[in-house]
């Protein structure tokens, strides 16, 4: 392909030298990429400063508003002038101290970098100041903040340290500006700057918060340990699992004396620290924390080591949390290769790497050749207990204890154990009464067992009568940094309703009453309960969204329908609703897909939701496996995001957004549907109906009542409107059958 549109030049062009304004906003866009780059620079600094205590504030994702301060050596006002100007440090003076370098900073362009594309202003004090001073600085140099104004600096109060405020990042740089993704994403990518740094440097206390917001999202002790870090940071479930790995090349085993090659006096001096989670670790991607000689880096090569490593021990898709720490000494490690120095080279890089690697397969293969596993076994009247892996008890008294060990070829071998312990004296238990027993079983008939089938095809085989395995699968909660779903999922906790928690945690499916009214029958104890389990699933599968919110599996839909034309089924049914809000039909629709479609990369990165190019909706987000939603209330749900779904702020946006998408997953039929009742009121009874969705009646029965049981958190709003009804009692109808 021939290009056009250039002329053609009569001879070679003009070499020209750059304008020095302009040579400095592109080096500027080399170092400071996003409001996470800039934030990474300026905790660097704060840590040359031997600072103990780093404060961070954030607004709209560190665009508007990024603001950091210490509480180390400052900054003298001597030095303020030449701040911001390129290359300006404090750390060397010639090239050979690269060889020694031992601070973060060498170069001196972070600062002047950010004076370039925002407004920066600086407060700093040193101990030996009577008060502190501030500075204003546009395109590396002091400015006045006023029109006609002084540019130096001036004294004002403070502490001790110093305290950057970059405001309106990019402001001059409108196509990096619009190349960002949303405020709450940069501000996750903050939070994981900030998480990563606090991890590695436990002796400095880390706070972040957004600008007024009343407490902090991340907050760290100082004079802290990194496992109470990790704990603190990535959840006690990274830190109960791990295990803390040392080595150095003091331990490598010296080469023979008699082969070629390097001797080790020859190898460079380094030692490495680590905590990796062990074998009962699982998570669906690696999280690695890599610091070289203190410096946040990334290296593909480290990377594929640890996963080869997980990959003969963990299951297959799963990873693990590791943190990993690297000394070497400074005149072996090259830091000047990258711009934003995020990537190093050192000596022996394989050599180095394989020690670290083959170290962290050995501790984690020897703590996970013996594992317990948990059973339980069902006996009719029996009492659990014996505690974990121990099963029933033999006539003399012996336990059985069930342990798992690898081979030699890397495969799990059960082995039964027999423990000898002193029989205990059997208790003497009263005799129940018969309204007092609990008659349930597993085995006992359903409502559905009760009726005819008509046709035979449509009755489950005695395989799908089995609850899926998949659907039991334990759903961990994903692993976020925003303190909108944190604030959420805390939120679910607090209203949680005790009583109605002890039901539906306990209950035994009796069966459905009525699909098209939701309502279905369990047991609880000696009591019988008619629930609505159209609300329970509506709130299971809101609880479940915000459970998995940013991991979700995705449904693919093949071929992807347009959003438009689903759009314009949903709003057609309801036209003169449409009408009523002042807008016309096809207007409306253009409305909503274009709020969809203008969203589309959050939807696909935090909802599992890919709209492509064409504006075709390619996936959908799976909630529960083994549960399939209605398809038909698609339309329904992408006319509803449109409207329901409060864009403009962040927490209020995720909590009804999701709550959209567990309306669409909830069973039943469609809202125009539900009004309509069944022209014969004991059709709804009988499950041998050619119009009963059998299938969702065996969701609902095999899957969604089983997910219920083990995930949903009810809250008190739940027994409002009769969601939640006693309709009998087994005492109450013995004295009835006494007055008999």
């Amino acid at each position: 392909m021939s290009r056009s549109g250039s002329p053609v030049p009569e001879g070679p062009r003009t070499i020209h030298r750059l304008e020095e304004a302009l040579v400095n906003r592109i080096a500027a866009g080399e170092i400071i990429h996003r409001p996470a780059s800039a934030l990474k620079e300026l905790l660097e600094n704060a840590l040359d400063a031997r600072s103990t205590q780093i404060r961070v504030i954030v607004k709209d994702g560190g665009l508007k508003l990024l603001q950091i301060a210490d509480n180390g050596s400052g900054i003298r006002k001597g030095d303020l002038p030449i701040l911001c100007e390129r290359f300006t440090t404090s750390k060397i003076s010639e090239y050979s101290d690269l060889l020694s370098l031992a601070t973060y900073g060498f170069r001196g362009e972070a600062l002047a970098s950010i004076s370039h594309v925002a407004h920066l202003s600086i407060v700093t004090k040193t101990k030996s100041d009577s008060c502190a001073w501030k500075a204003f600085y546009a395109d590396g140099s002091l400015t006045s903040p006023k029109p006609g104004g002084s540019s130096d600096p001036r004294p004002c109060a403070g502490n001790n340290g110093t305290t950057i405020t970059v405001e309106d990042l990019f402001y001059n740089t409108t196509t990096r500006l619009s190349a960002l993704r949303s405020s709450s994403d940069e501000y996750a990518r903050i939070l994981d700057v900030i998480t990563r740094y606090a991890v590695h440097n436990p002796t400095v206390s880390f706070t972040c918060k957004k600008e007024g917001s009343r407490g902090p999202e991340i907050s760290t002790p100082s004079n802290s340990s990194t496992p109470i870090n990790i704990k603190l940071l990535y959840g006690a479930s990274v830190e109960r699992e791990l295990l803390h790995i040392s080595t150095s090349s003091k331990v490598k085993e010296a080469p023979d004396a008699s082969k070629k090659g390097k001797g080790l006096d020859d190898d460079p001096d380094w030692e490495a620290e680590a905590y990796a989670t062990n074998a009962n670790y699982h998570a669906k991607k690696i999280t690695l924390l890599l610091f070289i000689n203190h410096r946040l880096v990334d290296s593909m090569r480290v990377k594929r080591a640890i996963e080869g490593v997980y990959s003969t021990i963990l299951p297959k898709g799963s990873s693990p949390f590791v943190y990993l720490s690297i000394l070497i000494a400074a005149n072996q490690v090259d830091v000047n290769v990258h711009p934003t120095k995020r990537e190093v080279h050192f000596m022996n890089e394989e050599e180095i790497i394989s020690a670290i690697a083959d170290t962290i397969q050995q501790k984690v293969a020897l703590q996970g050749e013996s594992r317990t596993f948990e059973y339980q076994t069902l006996l009719t009247g029996g009492v659990a207990g014996g505690g974990p892996s121990a099963g029933p008890p033999h006539e003399d008294g012996s336990k059985n204890k069930w342990n798992a060990r690898t081979d030699d070829d890397g495969d799990e071998i059960m082995e039964n154990e027999i423990v000898d312990e002193e029989p205990s004296p059997v208790p003497v238990v009263k005799k129940p009464l018969p309204q007092h027993k609990i008659r349930t079983s597993m085995m006992d008939q359903t409502l559905d067992s009760m009726f005819a089938v008509k046709d035979p095809s449509h009755m489950p085989s005695a395989e799908d009568a089995t609850p899926s395995s998949r659907s039991r699968e334990d759903i961990p909660d994903s692993q976020c940094a925003l303190s909108s779903i944190k604030d959420l999922r805390d939120g679910v906790i607090k209203r949680r309703h005790g009583g109605l928690a002890d039901i539906l945690a306990n209950h035994i499916f009796v069966g459905i009453v009525d699909m098209r009214l939701g309502v279905s029958l369990v047991q609880h104890s000696t009591k019988l309960y008619l629930l609505n389990h159209g609300v329970l699933a509506e709130e299971l599968f809101y609880q479940l969204a915000l459970r998995q919110f940013g991991d979700f599996v995705q449904i693919k839909l093949h071929p992807p329908p347009p959003i438009r034309l689903l759009i314009k089924l949903a709003v057609d049914s309801d036209a003169e609703a449409v009408l009523a809000s002042g807008l016309e039909p096809d207007a409306a629709v253009e409305i909503i897909a274009s709020i969809l479609t203008s969203r589309s990369e959050m939807l696909e990165e935090y909802f599992a939701m890919k709209i492509n190019r064409k504006g075709e909706l390619e996936t959908l987000p799976l909630l529960l496996k083994g549960y399939t939603p209605n398809l038909d209330r698609l339309p329904l749900l992408l006319m509803r995001l449109g409207p329901e779904v409060d864009w403009s702020t962040e927490g209020p946006c995720f909590e009804t957004f999701l709550r959209e998408l567990a309306y669409f997953y909830q069973p039943g039929p469609l809202n125009f549907e539900s009004n309509v009742p069944p022209s014969n009121p004991e059709s709804s009874l009988d499950p041998s109906l050619p119009g009963e969705d059998k299938s969702s009646r065996w969701q609902v029965q095999h899957v969604l009542f089983p997910a219920i049981r083990k995930y949903l958190v009810p809250h008190k709003r739940m027994l409002e409107d009769d969601n939640a009804v006693q309709v009998a009692n087994l005492p109450d109808l013995y004295r009835v059958f006494e007055r008999c």
